[in-house]
């Protein structure tokens, strides 16, 4: 009498393996609707944290860049800074106050601007324009000047 090695029990054990390995349609739908709420929960949280990074950032660099406007008067000899003063002087000559001109740029890529007279500060205020580098605007768009929003 001969044995075949396909036996009735092995070839149900391999089919209920093989049935076995994948995912069911439901289970698929359940994990990407999971995912789509932690998204829809999360993204708009990192996104808002992402923005007041940006804004501190440009605080504390427009508070840097009006010390050193102080500082090149004060080297330069001037009591007032001039209505036409650059900020890219403080990047030039043999003893530069910045090092490169992309330290003239805001987190979000535009140029620090100069205002004089101030309308924050008396003599003159450096502002960012915010994200959009457009004068006004609310939230990420909004104006920061010498490290005040």
């Amino acid at each position: 009498m001969s044995f075949s090695s396909r036996t009735p029990h092995a070839s149900v054990s391999r089919r209920a393996r093989s049935s076995q390995r994948g995912f069911t349609l439901i289970e698929v739908i359940i994990a990407v609707t999971i995912v789509a709420l932690m998204a829809a929960i999360f993204v708009p949280r990192l996104t808002r944290f992402i923005g007041s990074a940006k804004d501190k950032r440009a605080q504390t660099e427009a508070a840097a860049l009006a010390n050193q406007v102080r500082l090149y008067m004060t080297e330069a000899g001037m009591s007032r800074c001039p209505e036409d003063f650059d900020l890219e002087v403080l990047t030039e000559g043999d003893d530069p106050l910045l090092g490169s001109k992309s330290d003239l740029l805001d987190p979000w890529g535009n140029a620090y601007v100069l205002v004089v007279p101030g309308v924050a500060n008396f003599d003159f205020d450096v502002m960012s324009y915010g994200a959009d580098g457009q004068p006004g605007g609310e939230l990420e768009n909004k104006d920061i000047v010498n490290g005040r929003k």
